[in-house]
Parts: C-alpha cells; sequence; structure tokens
C-alpha cells in the first residue's frame, strides 16, 4: 500500500515540473520575439516616410482653433416683451433693407400706448387746470395791492389834514400821530402783500415748469411706447442672409431676447479660441494662417477679448480673402499663430517622429541604412522643422514614427 502511494506521489510531482518547465519555455519564447522585435535593426523601406532637409524659410507657430464668422452680423432683438405671432422668413432666406422678418404679438403693447395717451391728456389738462387757479390767485394778489394803494393815499390826505387842523389850531398832536402811524401801517400791509405777489409769481413758475416737466417725460415715454409698436414688425436695417431666427410661435420673449441673426456673407472673419497658458503669445497685429480643407487662408489678429472663461481665451482674426470660396459660416478650421520667423534656415517636412523636443534623435538614412543621431530642433509649424545643427541639406530624414526603434544606432533598410 505504502509503494502505490509513493509511485502515485512521484507521478504527480514530475507532472508539474514538466508544466512549470513548458512554462518557462513559453515565457522566455515571448521574451526573445519582443526583445527581437525592440531590437530589430532591419526595416522595409515601404513601412516608412521621408523628406529631405532643405534650405528654407520657416515660421514659428502655436496651434488655436476657429470657427468661421460673418465678418458683419446683425443680431435683431425684441423691443418688447411679446410673444412670436409671425415668421415671415425663415434662416437662409436672403433679406433686403426694410425686409419683415417675423411678427409680434403688439396687443400688450398697443393697451398700454392707449393708456398712456390718456394719461399725457389728463396731464396737460392738470397743466392748464394749475393755471387758471394760479392766474386767479394772482389777479386777487394784484386788486387787494391795488386797494391797499387806495387806502394808502386816504391815509396819506388824512396825514396832511391832521397837520393843518393842528397848525390852525383846530386839532391835537395826538390826531396827528394817530394818522401817521395809520399810515405806516397800511404802507407795511402793501409791503407784506407786494412781497407775497413776489413769491406767488416764482411759486406758480416753479409750479407749472413741474408740470410740464412731468408732461415732456409722459410725452417721451408715448413717443417710446408707439416707437415699439411700430417695431412689433421686426426688420432687417440692412441687406443680407438670415442666418438664425426664433421660430417659436406663441412663445413669449422677453424685451432684449435675440429674434434673428442677419449676417452679409459676402465678408467672413474667423473668431479663433486658445488656451489661457498660451495667452502670453498671443497678441493684435500677429499674423495667423488658417488652414480649410489643406488650403492656407492667411489673416491677421485684430481683436482680443478681456474676458476668459473655462481656460479659454477667444480672439478674431481679419482675413486676408474675406471673401474666399472655402470660408462658410460656422465652418470650423485649425489655426496657426505665427510667433517667429527664420529666413535660410535647414528644415526638414514635419511627421510623428517629432515629438517637440528641443533635443531629440532622428533618422538619417544614407547608403541603405538609418543612422541615429541627436540634433536641436529650432522653429516648427504643421508643414516643417527647423533643424539647428548635426545635419545638412540634402540629407534625407525618416519623419514617420521611429519610437519603437529609439534604442537602435543603426537600421538596414530593405526594399
Amino acid at each position: 500500500m505504502d509503494k502505490v502511494i509513493e509511485t502515485e506521489v512521484k507521478q504527480k510531482k514530475k507532472k508539474q515540473f514538466l508544466l512549470i518547465a513548458l512554462g518557462c519555455i513559453i515565457a522566455l519564447a515571448i521574451a526573445l520575439f519582443l526583445f527581437r522585435r525592440a531590437f530589430s535593426t532591419s526595416l522595409k523601406r515601404s513601412a516608412i516616410t521621408t523628406a529631405v532637409i532643405e534650405i528654407g524659410n520657416i515660421e514659428n507657430t502655436i496651434n488655436a482653433s476657429g470657427e468661421i464668422r460673418p465678418e458683419f452680423e446683425e443680431v435683431i432683438t425684441s423691443p418688447v416683451s411679446a410673444s412670436i405671432q409671425e415668421i415671415i422668413l425663415d434662416a437662409g432666406s436672403k433679406v433686403a433693407a426694410g425686409q419683415s422678418i417675423l411678427k409680434l404679438d403688439k396687443t400688450s403693447i398697443q393697451v398700454e400706448y392707449e393708456k398712456g395717451k390718456f394719461q399725457l391728456e389728463s396731464k396737460q389738462n392738470d397743466i392748464r387746470k394749475l393755471k387758471l387757479e394760479l392766474d386767479k390767485s394772482y389777479f386777487d394778489l394784484k386788486s387787494n395791492n391795488n386797494i391797499k394803494q387806495l387806502r394808502i393815499n386816504s391815509l396819506t390826505a388824512d396825514v396832511e389834514n391832521s397837520k393843518r387842523l393842528f397848525k390852525a389850531g383846530g386839532g391835537t398832536r395826538e390826531d396827528v400821530e394817530k394818522a401817521e402811524l395809520n399810515l405806516k401801517v397800511a404802507q407795511l400791509e402793501k409791503e407784506q402783500l407786494e412781497n407775497e405777489i413776489r413769491s406767488k409769481q416764482q411759486t406758480m413758475e416753479v409750479e407749472i415748469r413741474e408740470s410740464q416737466i412731468a408732461a415732456a417725460i409722459q410725452q417721451n415715454e408715448l413717443k417710446e411706447l408707439m416707437r415699439k409698436v411700430q417695431l412689433a414688425s421686426i426688420q432687417s436695417t440692412r441687406g443680407g442672409v438670415v442666418t438664425w431666427v426664433n421660430k417659436n410661435i406663441g412663445a413669449t420673449i422677453r424685451e432684449g431676447e435675440a429674434l434673428a441673426r442677419i449676417a452679409d456673407l459676402g465678408s467672413f472673419k474667423v473668431t479663433g479660441s486658445i488656451s489661457d497658458a498660451q495667452l502670453s503669445h498671443l497678441r493684435n497685429g500677429m499674423p495667423a494662417i488658417i488652414l480649410i480643407n489643406d488650403t492656407e487662408v492667411r489673416g491677421t489678429v485684430t481683436n482680443i477679448y478681456p474676458a476668459v472663461e473655462n481656460g479659454i481665451a477667444t480672439f478674431d482674426i481679419q482675413l486676408n480673402e474675406r471673401n474666399n470660396k472655402l470660408l462658410r459660416p460656422n465652418l470650423k478650421v485649425e489655426v496657426f499663430l505665427v510667433t517667429a520667423t527664420g529666413s535660410n534656415v535647414m528644415r526638414v517636412a514635419n511627421g510623428p517622429a517629432f515629438s517637440g523636443l528641443e533635443s531629440q534623435d532622428i533618422f538619417i538614412i544614407q547608403d541603405g541604412k538609418a543612422e541615429r543621431r541627436k540634433v536641436q530642433i529650432g522653429m516648427s509649424n504643421f508643414e516643417y522643422v527647423q533643424l539647428k545643427d548635426n545635419v545638412k541639406a540634402g540629407d534625407v530624414v525618416i519623419t514617420s514614427d521611429m519610437s519603437e526603434y529609439k534604442h537602435a544606432k543603426e537600421i538596414t533598410i530593405n526594399n
């Protein structure tokens, strides 16, 4: 019984050993395959792309994104709070200056206008009523003043009579003094009344002026309401193409809310976006290259918006060819901003082989072999890369991705 168990244990251990050995062999084969692949020193010519180093000009660029937009675009906003009643022109329609695009329901603004007319008429009636009241009050004061003057004349005569009687012995000193006192009181009363008349005149002028100002304000408000009533039929102020219109018939629109956009599709610009990390490179007047279907359209940065949203800065580019046939509204494009230029430098076509580092290894093809060389990289753009040293014009550079052969010093190129 012991011998049977011992035999089974030995067989089990033998199987485990064979499995471990087989696993090691497979792992070694895989490692050898990867090692040979990593350090392969031969490459087919059809598997790579190359370019010849040449002498020429180069522009250093930074990447941005952009969108084609009409250079002149008018946003028509609602002059009143109202609902959309009718759409006359849809997006894509040509429009002439003064032509209606849509209509708003102007019932509420019309009611407000009629109410304003009654309020203005009421204020004008108040002004007329105030003038009549003030005129009557002023007339009464003037009449009283005339009466005071007559009394003064009478009292002056009394004083003269008292003095004559006193001299003739028919009167007393007390009579003269009493007459003089009555005259002085009358003169003071008249002076007081004259002051009241002047004050009343000034008060009249102020009250009438206040009423006239209130009426003028009401009249201006009425004119504005009338203007809004007329603008309820939304019209274009210039010729162009309707690029967008709010088609939500029946929807309530607040005053100032956009209703339509009118654009002149004969002239375009580019609105660009760039990371705020690159904002220090951005400046007005810098050249820009816009790539549309592999075609370059050039322009100049003309306006940098001060606000930065979500780490993105925005700017405008004025195009040299504003009516280029490739330009389409809202078309997304690649933008390259030119930060520097170089003349008569060594340059080669850009490709995956260039990583953007200032110093890197590249492969030069010569006599059927690719030799690894370390070079200094200068300016670059989407077309070319400047090579500063360790190469010469006429050298053939592998521009495809060679990261798989970064440890190889030399590679045989097979046809």
